[in-house]
């Protein structure tokens, strides 16, 4: 029934026809999307190792460093407690939920007790529209900013020595971290990598060649699927409830998320299932929450097709794992995800 869609959809569907809404992404993607984005050419510089600490089995640093703006990125670097060598490193994204106050709290663990999730702060949610709109006007865009700290901050993971360079010589083990970005509202990421010493010089932003993979919920999720697509140094990418065809959302869809995933001129390059599949064969784990009122199920059904067409000629490739679940990223998701991030990270990830 076209009724009950309302005005909005109409208007939809003019663009999609008026504007060719949705192509088949190119090889050519990722060069397209960075400009797109307004990507910039940002650099974890002046890096510093604030405090470290050991327990529940874990040795922890806590990172900082300045991208050339705003305040400075705090990242929280967990390494299994006395391990010695390179391991292989992953950038964790956590979610962009409406809990602003909190960022790398949500997926590592400090040596204090997290903060009470109840410290919603909406100075920062408000902050987060502004900062979206000033992005465009000055060229770029607020998923651009973004994307463009995550790849400074993944440059950085393959510039440390403690970063396994080399696959096969890497440890099974995996270490893991999260960070506060530079932007300071609400995004922020998280990195997997090793114990280190003292600060780091500054990195350039595609430097080295290390294992690192990403790993990302909701909106972390969106974030580390640009950072996939963008970055041909990042090899593995797990995505957890955060894929679906735009062309199948609706007004309750697109009103419950941020300014993060809609991106002036993406639907004109491709739809989303096209972003995550950008750089085909590099290996991806979508987590498809199948009960998420976040995304429909006929658009998560059709990115699954979409990305699995997207490798058909890379079996084993691709993995789009089904979960009756809510919008959440709980034990049986995260197990599937960490069993199949530690199989990956063992061979040569990367395209």
């Amino acid at each position: 029934m076209r009724a009950d869609r309302g005005g909005l959809w109409d208007l939809a569907d003019i663009a999609r026809r008026d504007r060719g809404l949705f192509p088949e992404a190119g090889p050519d993607l990722p060069e397209r999307l960075r400009d797109a984005l307004g990507v910039l050419d940002l650099r974890a510089r002046d890096v510093r190792v604030e405090r470290r600490w050991s327990g529940a089995g874990l040795d922890g640093e806590e990172l900082s460093w300045t991208v050339g703006f705003g305040p400075r990125t705090r990242a929280r670097l967990l390494r299994p407690r006395g391990a010695a060598g390179p391991l292989p490193g992953v950038l964790a994204a956590h979610c962009h939920a409406g809990m602003k106050w909190a960022g790398k709290d949500k997926i590592a663990d400090g040596p204090e007790p997290p903060a009470p999730e109840d410290r919603y702060d909406r100075a920062a949610r408000d902050h987060e529209h502004v900062l979206a709109k000033a992005c465009t006007l000055l060229g770029t865009s607020f998923t651009g900013v973004l994307a463009s700290e995550d790849l400074a901050a993944a440059a950085y993971l393959r510039s440390r020595p403690d970063i396994a360079s080399d696959p096969d010589s890497a440890s099974d083990a995996d270490t893991a971290s999260g960070a506060d970005t530079g932007s300071g509202v609400s995004s922020e990421s998280g990195t997997v990598l090793g114990s280190g010493g003292g600060s780091a010089p500054d990195v350039p932003s595609l430097a080295g060649a290390a294992s690192v993979s990403a790993i990302g919920l909701s909106g972390g999720g969106v974030r580390a699927a640009i950072l996939g697509a963008l970055d041909p140094g990042v090899g593995a990418v797990v995505v957890a409830a955060a894929v679906s065809s735009f062309r199948d959302l609706r007004e309750e869809h697109v009103a419950a998320h941020s300014w993060m995933l809609f991106p002036p001129g993406l639907t004109r390059l491709a739809d989303w299932p096209g972003v995550v599949a950008a750089r085909a064969p590099a290996p991806r784990m979508v987590l498809y929450a199948a009960a998420d009122p976040l995304f429909p199920a006929a658009g998560m059904r059709r990115a699954h097709r979409r990305i699995a067409e997207a490798y058909r000629d890379a079996p084993g490739r691709y993995t789009g794992v089904f979960f009756d679940a809510p919008h959440r990223f709980d034990r049986a998701m995260q197990d599937a995800a960490f069993a199949w991030l530690a199989e990956t990270a063992g061979g040569d990830s990367r395209r």
